[in-house]
């Protein structure tokens, strides 16, 4: 049977859908470089020939820790499905010889090496400057038109977002997102490979979006991301996902497979996205590609990754396309005959719909809960009425165990301060918006109220 050293970190999918299905195809031995989820270490025992974690002197060099250790275990392939990990995968590929990411592969990390390419194409994007001081801020904030968006470069889930107003919100918001990145990389949420990446940034001009026109009926958020794939450097779109809206800055809230644009309107997200695509050079990989919309047709590239999205997309893609990509990356990288899709299916060719749910403690409209609560989810699942036909669960190693506070919504902290994550499948993409936003209304009410002492932890 051939081996797969299947590299470990933050983010991507649930790590026991993505390793029983890695498993399923190949000898997986993992390459630990955080923590297993407690709800994943009984069957990573079972379904892995080997788990590692690595010393804290053996991260120092990560690119020559992943060679050793696949060399050790002879592995016919390396793959990881975290953001924070691909870069240093994808050198590791190139010096093992194995189908990998590919040499560009920073391109679709670093957002200002990203967007630079974009420029070079001429492909459609919002106005942007790289900044990496807080006077470099100040001048691209000159230089731009308000209101701006600052993200760090190296990122992912919305963290250090920050929205620029005006030029005396600069120096406030450069604080804040410095302070939320070295936050983030003390949690293990940050680029494993680049040294200081926390301090790099970009900052771009905030293009105004509108669901209308696009979507034929209410409750979807103006992006949707198109998920993909490159094999020997061809694109391959599989399908589009639709997002409920933001929560302020940036922060996603939901994302909904799938994306029920009109088919002509599909093809032009597609276009958009395999031109961005195509242009970082990328060989062998999943993409994410989020696309923003705009009235009259116009859309920009937000940003492309070279791993496939995260949260629940691909376990949502498994059940209404019956296409299990985790497998079918995993085949090809073993150099195996793969069936990709030929088209990007449409909301026509769907079987049904499903969606996960990022718990935050924020109301529909954005705002704070009025005070803490505790994430139990018996209680959400007894209390809050689905739709006929929808079903409502809790991925476990995404969420805190329940009898957990909700954490505060910190908005530079974006994802990092959910409480817990949960699937829904439903007859259509509607019905998955319309249970949502009765779940999202709910939670403040069901859940149970936090004592001044849990608040105060």
């Amino acid at each position: 049977m051939p081996k797969v050293l299947f590299v470990h970190a933050k983010g991507g999918p649930p790590l026991g859908y993505a390793l029983s299905r890695v498993a399923a195809r190949s000898a997986v031995h993992v390459l630990a470089l955080s923590a297993l989820p407690e709800a994943v270490e009984a069957s990573a025992e079972r379904l892995c020939a080997s788990v590692v974690v690595p010393t804290e002197s053996e991260r120092r060099d990560l690119v020559s820790l992943i060679v050793a250790r696949a060399e050790a275990v002879g592995a016919d392939a390396v793959l990881t499905f975290s953001e924070y990990a691909v870069v240093a995968v994808a050198q590791a590929c190139e010096k093992l010889g194995l189908v990998g990411p590919g040499n560009s592969c920073a391109l679709a990390r670093d957002k200002r090496m990203m967007r630079r390419t974009w420029q070079e194409g001429g492909i459609s994007q919002p106005r942007f400057r790289p900044v990496g001081s807080e006077s470099d801020l100040h001048e691209a904030a000159a230089a731009l038109s308000f209101p701006l968006l600052l993200k760090a470069a190296w990122s992912a889930g919305s963290t250090a977002h920050q929205i620029i107003r005006s030029p005396r919100d600069v120096q406030p918001a450069w604080e804040a997102s410095r302070k939320v990145m070295a936050e983030s990389a003390q949690l293990g949420y940050a680029e494993l490979h680049v040294a200081d990446a926390e301090a790099d940034f970009v900052v771009e001009e905030i293009v105004e979006g509108t669901p209308e026109g696009w979507f034929d009926q209410p409750g979807w958020g103006d992006y949707v991301s198109v998920e993909g794939v490159v094999t020997d450097g061809e694109f391959r779109p599989v399908c589009l996902s639709g997002r409920m809206p933001t929560v302020e800055p940036f922060t996603e809230r939901a994302g909904i497979t799938p994306a029920p644009l009109p088919v002509d309107a599909q093809e032009q997200v597609v276009a958009l996205a395999r031109e961005a695509v195509d242009a970082l050079g990328l060989e062998n990989c999943g993409t994410h590609t989020e696309i923003k919309l705009g009235a009259g047709g116009q859309m920009w590239v937000i940003e492309t990754a070279a791993r496939f999205g995260g949260a629940m997309t691909l376990p949502q893609i498994e059940e209404v396309f019956g296409l299990d990509l985790v497998g079918m990356l995993t085949d090809h990288l073993l150099g195996r005959s793969v069936s990709w899709p030929e088209h990007a299916r449409t909301a026509q060719e769907a079987r049904g719909a499903a969606g996960a749910l990022v718990v935050l403690a924020v109301d529909g409209e954005g705002d704070a809960w009025p005070d803490r609560r505790i994430w139990d989810f018996p209680t959400v699942a007894g209390a809050v009425p689905m739709s006929d036909g929808s079903r409502l669960s809790v991925v476990a190693d995404s969420s805190l165990p329940d009898g957990t506070p909700v954490p505060v919504y910190e908005p530079a902290a974006g994802a990092n301060t959910m409480a817990a994550l949960c699937l829904l499948s439903a007859l259509d993409p509607q019905t998955v918006v319309r249970d949502f936003r009765t779940l999202v209304d709910a939670l403040p009410q069901v859940l149970p109220a936090a004592s001044s002492e849990e608040a105060r932890s």
